[in-house]
Formats: structure tokens, C-alpha cells, sequence
């Protein structure tokens, strides 16, 4: 581990790699470790009201020395059009591996935010709250800033499992809420009440906790009592009415067969309609109960299509599709060469033209570059796969994931890296 040393914030320059002490939701950078890449973050920081940042040498990118000019009359020399390729490749793959590890930087900031505010909903449900609103604004604010953003496929070990419904479920939440048109304030709340969607289970012996098919009607109803119980928690913390909504209604469905109220789809919320259907869909994917059979995204969303008539709200599901692609991150994929991939990014303004990571035996997967389809005009996607379809070798080098995490990407390269 790189030896960190304290240096006065008035002593800052652009490169010195430093980490922030203050907790994701109390500094304005998307991440608390970062290398400062301009004076106007230098100001930033001073404003914080820090006397001393931690700073890691090692890791800053100081300009000491002033580069030399080449000596007069020797001129750069000449790469072939194999070196320059080569070149840019490297380039490429850099600057891909960098785009991950933020990504998943920023996942992992956010799992530990949402875990200490579930920390405090029974001790401290007045503070929860509180934290819970800024956790939702901070998303808005970092992760959410541009109209256009990926959804990116993330490695297993990004961030904490137990935190990784929640997250899930509140950011695809906001991604789509905000696709409708819901103002700021309205999206704030909604996402608290994503974040906090399953807060009553804390209070739900835990074999009962997720809903099995073995259950019995006695179960059953103490697994749906965690809707009651969160609204009362949610009430102790003092949430706003769209908030506790969510918590309220997201397992009602259209047709008025879901629980605890059995309410049709123009008595539920807005912010709660879009809370079941992203929530549902994350429940496809990841199954909380072990054993379960986890569908890939692409099914996952193809049996939502199935049941929207009935289940879910008709204008919200048709926008969560085009928004997650006919293909979302994720999923396992036959090219129209033949050739296997794996869907790792989605872009909502070319759904069928998402960024994959294709299997190529000559390349190792370590050096392997993400290819967006919308640079390939003679490469589509033939087929959909479950990862246990692929050859055995495809699954080693793609790597399909057990469970499907996202996090959104803003102005993401053409490419990306292996994962």
C-alpha cells in the first residue's frame, strides 16, 4: 500500500492524488480518492473548510521538471502503421480500465453510504432519513448529470452484495424516472423510497425475508407484514409522502393483484409504479433466496414485456425498455459473425446497437477491448444465450456474471475494459 502523508489544503496542486475523509455525500467530487485535475477543484476544496487532506505521493501525477525540447534538427521517429495501431490500442485499454475502476469506485462509495443509513433506521431513524435524502441527491447530483448516460455492467465484487438490491433498484429507478420527465424534488423522493423500498424486513425474522414458493399462507403473510412494517418505520423517520408511497406500494400491481392493498395501477403513486417494475426486474436477475433460478437480463425483461398488460404500468414499462435495451448489460449474445459476446454497456439512443466484449481466442482477455456495435455498421446481434449455453472456453474468457450489478457511466468512451 502507497505511504499517504497530511499536507495543508493551501498547499494543494493539480496532481496530487488525495483522499477525503468527509463521507461520500459531504464533498461535491463523484469520488472521496481522486487526483485533482485543475485549479477550479482546488478552490473547490477550499471551500470544504479542511485544514489538511490525506495525499498520496506515489500516486500524483506532479510535473516537477519541464520537459526538455528535442535537440535541433532530430526529428520524432517515424512509427509504422503497426506501431501506431499498437499505440493506440494501449491508449485505448488505459483509458477503458480507468472508466471501470471508477465506475466501480463510485459503486463501492455509494454500497458503503447505503449501508451505514441502514445502520441507523432502528437507532436513529430521524438522522436516517435525513441521510437517506442525501444519499438519493448525491446519485442525482454525481452519478446522473448528463442526458445521456450507460448503464455499465459491473465486476461481482464491486461493492457490498447486501447493499446491492437497494442501490440497484434506486438507481435504474431514477434513470427511468427521470426519462419520464419528473422534476428534481420528485426524483429525490423517489429515490429515497427506492433506497428504503425493503426497509421493514429489518424487522422480519430473517428465513422470511424473501418470498419462497414453499412458503406456507402463514409465511406468506409474515413475509408481506415487511410492507406494513416499513411503512411504520417510515413514518418513525419522518419520510415525505412519495417516499413512504414507495415503500407503501411497491409490490401493488396494475391489475390490482398485488399486496398489501391490492390497489389498481391509477391509485398507486407514480414513484411507486416505477419502483415495482425496476424492483421486479432486479428480482429476476439477482433472486435473493439461494438456489433460485436467476434469469439473465435479456429474459428478465423479455417476461416483463410478457406480463405488462397486466402487472405494470403500460407507459412506464415500454420507456424501462427502451432504456435498458432489447439487450441490457449483462446479457450473453451470438454476433452476426458467429462470434459470442457480452453485453457490458447499453446506450437508450441505440438499443440494438449496445457495447459488447466478443471473444477473441488471439487476444488474452486481460488486453480485450469493449467494441460498441454502433461502430460495427455489418455487426448486429443474431441471438440472446444463457451464459450455460456458451462453449466452456467463451464462459472462462467472458466471464458471464452470477449477479448483475449497474451503475450508470456519463460520458463514456467509445470502448471499455475487459472486466
Amino acid at each position: 500500500m502507497s505511504a499517504e502523508e497530511l499536507i495543508d489544503v493551501d498547499a494543494l496542486q493539480v496532481g496530487m492524488f488525495i483522499h477525503l475523509d468527509l463521507g461520500w455525500m459531504r464533498h461535491p467530487f463523484p469520488l472521496s480518492s481522486f487526483c485533482i485535475s485543475s485549479e477550479e477543484q482546488i478552490g473547490v476544496l477550499r471551500k470544504l473548510g479542511l485544514r489538511q487532506v490525506r495525499w498520496t505521493p506515489a500516486r500524483s501525477r506532479l510535473k516537477l521538471v519541464e520537459s526538455s525540447p528535442a535537440p535541433e534538427g532530430v526529428a520524432a521517429p517515424d512509427l509504422s502503421h503497426e506501431q501506431k495501431v499498437a499505440m493506440a490500442q494501449r491508449e485505448s485499454l488505459r483509458q477503458q480500465r480507468e472508466a471501470l475502476a471508477r465506475c466501480e469506485a463510485q459503486y463501492g462509495e455509494a454500497t458503503k453510504a447505503l449501508s451505514e443509513l441502514h445502520g441507523l433506521v432502528l437507532r436513529q431513524p430521524a438522522q436516517a432519513a435525513a441521510m437517506a435524502r442525501d444519499l438519493s441527491r448525491s446519485l442525482l447530483e454525481k452519478m446522473l448529470v448528463q442526458e445521456d448516460v450507460n448503464l455499465r455492467l459491473l465486476n461481482e465484487a464491486a461493492g457490498d452484495r447486501a447493499c446491492a438490491h437497494g442501490l440497484n433498484v434506486c438507481l435504474i429507478s431514477l434513470l427511468l424516472a427521470r426519462a419520464t420527465g419528473m422534476e428534481e424534488e420528485d426524483l429525490i423522493e423517489l429515490g429515497v423510497g427506492a433506497l428504503l423500498h425493503d426497509v421493514g424486513k429489518f424487522e422480519v425474522e430473517s428465513r422470511l425475508r424473501f418470498r419462497s414458493e414453499q412458503f406456507s399462507s402463514a409465511e406468506l403473510a409474515a413475509y408481506q407484514w415487511h410492507v406494513a412494517k416499513g411503512v411504520e418505520l417510515g413514518q418513525r423517520m419522518g419520510l415525505s409522502k412519495a417516499a413512504l408511497s414507495v415503500v407503501a406500494q411497491h409490490h401493488e400491481q396494475a391489475d390490482g393483484a398485488g399486496f398489501p392493498q391490492k390497489l389498481p395501477g391509477d391509485k398507486v403513486h407514480p414513484a411507486a409504479r416505477v419502483v415495482a417494475l425496476v424492483n421486479r426486474f432486479d428480482g429476476l436477475c439477482n433472486p435473493p433466496v439461494p438456489g433460485a433460478k436467476a434469469l439473465t437480463p435479456h429474459e428478465a425483461l423479455s417476461l416483463l414485456f410478457a406480463q405488462g398488460r397486466s402487472r405494470f404500468d403500460a407507459t412506464m414499462l415500454n420507456g424501462f425498455i427502451r432504456m435498458m435495451g432489447v439487450y441490457p448489460p449483462g446479457s450473453a449474445v451470438q454476433l452476426s459473425d458467429d462470434r459470442f459476446a457480452l453485453v457490458v454497456s447499453v446506450n437508450a439512443n441505440r438499443p440494438l446497437r449496445p457495447t459488447v466484449l466478443i471473444h477473441e481466442a488471439s487476444v488474452p482477455s486481460r488486453e480485450a477491448l469493449f467494441t460498441p456495435l454502433e461502430t460495427q455498421p455489418n455487426l448486429t446481434i443474431r441471438r440472446s444465450l444463457r451464459p450455460a449455453d456458451l462453449p466452456e472456453a467463451t464462459r472462462d474468457y467472458l466471464r458471464p456474471r452470477s449477479r448483475v450489478a449497474y451503475f450508470p457511466q456519463a460520458d463514456a468512451p467509445n470502448s471499455g475494459s475487459a472486466a
